[in-house]
């Protein structure tokens, strides 16, 4: 197996950059030395993180989901920089509520952006990791291993791109690109501060067992991944407690089988009177993304 560079020989492309989890991802792995180049929707939210990552930093704007877009985006940065080592594939929103009370278009989205953006990502991407022999860390989630109601668009695309870094591990190993998957809990980002303005969803979030229930800082979270590139891991774990799920997930569908529908029927009459506040993505990336496509149409 070829000896992973270090990072600061390395060129590595963050997606979902402007903020968040992308935004502070992109300034740690900087800190460690790698030149860093951001993919997003937000020019001006890019700029900034570009310029907190330092001399070197470029950003580029294009939606995940836009494979010709995102094609020409990977081959501009490969030519800029010279090549591509790393790509996280962080770009995600989310939508809460119902099934039911869920606005299709809306719903369908959410697993366009994390599911088809995240495929569009590495389509874009592996050519200039093949030439490198490089990694791909696909961000999944909690919710890649654990169902959770009122949040199924989120579950199945995450899943989904758990399922789709697993099943591309092994397609391009033999190029010598390792594939790896980052889950994350609640972690305090405008996504999950999004989520919590909607009390329904709050209190439905806090009664989840431990440590389920908790936000979790972003920092601490983000400097795991951050090692976990460094390592090129297959695994990620940006909460060490997630580790532990791998050995129960198999279990889980069943408790909440069993334990959901008692807190979905205490809490149907708040979801359905409140149902209008909810028919869009949370949080200031959902936003963001909304106000894309609306540019675009």
């Amino acid at each position: 197996m070829t000896p992973t560079p270090p990072l600061s020989s390395q060129v590595a492309v963050v997606t979902g950059a402007a903020r968040g989890i992308g935004a502070l991802l992109a300034r740690r792995l900087a800190d460690r030395g790698a030149t860093v180049a951001l993919v997003g929707l937000e020019p001006e939210e890019l700029a900034r993180t570009a310029a907190a990552c330092g001399p070197g930093a470029t950003h580029w704007e294009a939606d995940v989901t836009d494979l010709d877009a995102l094609t020409d985006a990977a081959r501009r940065i490969q030519a800029h920089h010279g090549r591509v080592d790393t790509v996280v594939a962080n770009a995600g929103i989310a939508l809460g509520g119902p099934l039911l009370d869920s606005d299709h278009a809306a719903f369908s989205r959410v697993v366009e952006v994390n599911l088809l953006g995240s495929v569009a990502t590495a389509r874009a991407f592996l050519p200039a990791l093949a030439d490198s022999r490089g990694y791909l860390l696909q961000i999944a989630s909690l919710a890649a291993i654990t169902p959770a109601p009122l949040m199924s668009a989120y579950c199945a695309s995450k899943s989904g791109v758990e399922a789709f870094a697993h099943s591309l591990r092994a397609e391009v190993a033999h190029r010598g690109v390792r594939v790896g998957v980052g889950y994350l809990s609640w972690t305090d980002t405008d996504m999950v501060r999004g989520a919590d303005e909607d009390e329904v969803l709050r209190e439905m979030r806090a009664r989840l067992p431990w440590p389920a229930n908790r936000t979790y800082p972003l920092e601490p979270a983000v400097d795991r991944l951050v090692a976990g590139i460094a390592r090129r891991s297959p695994h990620v774990y940006a909460q060490g407690w997630l580790r532990g799920m791998q050995a129960v997930r198999g279990l889980v569908p069943s408790v909440i089988g069993r334990l959901g529908p008692r807190e979905i029927r205490r809490l149907e009459p708040r979801l359905r009177a409140t149902a209008a506040r909810r028919l869009g993505p949370v949080g200031a990336g959902g936003a963001a993304d909304t106000e894309a496509r609306k540019a675009r149409s």
